[in-house]
């Protein structure tokens, strides 16, 4: 009760919307158990004095809805398991029904044999009839309850689909994730190398980003990774991947993609970057323009998911030692001397 007095006298104070969302933001901030979330806020509201409607959606998909992803998995299976139960005792009792009807079937035959009067046979006539109409009935209440458990764990198999896609995809950027990527690379690394088909790797990492996030805040520099996250969806189309590999760092896959085919999809992302202007949304001070260092590797023979990924790598560190915004690949000179100086 304490923590709930502290949220809604937050929400008082800063003149929020009274809504379930905030609510749960500055509950959490009470507790202190979250202490990303406390500190981001703490920053936002000594820079700004006050947390807007972005900023409130903001913090709480990157510090909160991600959490929720395996308590919404486990009510999903509850529901299922639920449904399951339902669907078993119905069933269970119209089996208890059919083998009463065919008790009554057996009978009706052996009171038929010995049957010596009209009136007699009229009986079991009408035992039969009711005993039918009874099945009939609830043959039909299965059928209308089968029908409902169908659509209804259709709808939850679509919940499923969508908390697992959630659970793939970075919030702020609205990329795959860390985990989209391990995955979707490894399939596509194991496709190529049974195929023969080519396929390559851009790592690319934004230049001087901590200085955005020491100058002007985390929520500014939330914002660079949403202008190249914006930049990389306009790009990249079709079958190749796109995902957040971390902090700063992301990852574009290219299957059936060769390596001089790759270097002009790197340039392409690195100008499209660079051709936003960074726009400050608290004030609409103009901050400059957003550039990113790119390594570009492809898939070799006996290669795994590993080497492709240090060479795409190694070529990143060798784009930002010589001078950040520019794109390199494992056959430029910037890269064999790099590796050179590392064995070294």
């Amino acid at each position: 009760m304490a923590f709930a007095e502290l949220a809604l006298g937050q929400i008082r104070s800063l003149r929020q919307t009274a809504v379930p969302r905030n609510y749960e933001i500055w509950y959490v901030y009470a507790t202190g158990y979250n202490a990303p979330l406390n500190k981001i806020i703490n920053e936002t509201l000594a820079r700004n004095g006050k947390l807007t409607e972005a900023d409130l959606e903001q913090i709480y998909e990157t510090y909160l809805s991600h959490i929720k992803t395996t308590d919404r998995i486990d009510k999903v299976g509850a529901r299922v398991i639920g449904e399951i139960d339902d669907v078993m005792r119905l069933i269970g009792d119209a089996l208890g029904m059919s083998a009463s009807y065919d008790a009554t079937l057996s009978g009706a035959v052996n009171k038929l044999s010995s049957a010596e009067t009209r009136d007699q046979v009229k009986a079991i006539v009408e035992t039969l009839v009711k005993s039918t109409s009874e099945m009939r009935d609830t043959n039909k209440a299965l059928e209308e309850r089968l029908t409902l458990s169908v659509s209804e764990i259709s709808n939850l198999q679509q919940s499923l689909e969508a908390i697992r896609a959630e659970s793939l995809t970075d919030p702020l950027t609205g990329l795959g994730n860390r985990k989209y990527f391990d995955r979707s690379i490894d399939m596509a690394v194991q496709n190529a190398l049974a195929t023969g088909d080519p396929l390559s790797l851009l790592m690319f990492d934004i230049d001087h980003f901590k200085s955005f996030n020491d100058s002007y805040g985390h929520l500014t520099g939330d914002q660079v990774l949403r202008l190249v996250g914006l930049s990389l969806k306009q790009t990249i189309k079709g079958q190749d991947i796109t995902a957040r590999y971390g902090g700063e760092e992301f990852a574009v896959v290219l299957p059936n993609t060769a390596l001089r085919q790759a270097l002009t999809v790197a340039d392409h992302i690195r100008r499209a970057v660079m051709s936003k202007e960074l726009k400050k949304k608290s004030t609409g001070e103009i901050l400059g323009r957003v550039t990113i260092s790119v390594g570009v590797s492809m898939l070799k023979p006996g290669d795994d998911t590993d080497s492709l990924i240090e060479r795409a790598d190694a070529c990143l560190y060798a784009a930002k030692r010589n001078g950040r915004n520019r794109v390199i690949c494992e056959a430029d000179p910037e890269y064999v001397a790099e590796t050179r100086s590392q064995v070294a």
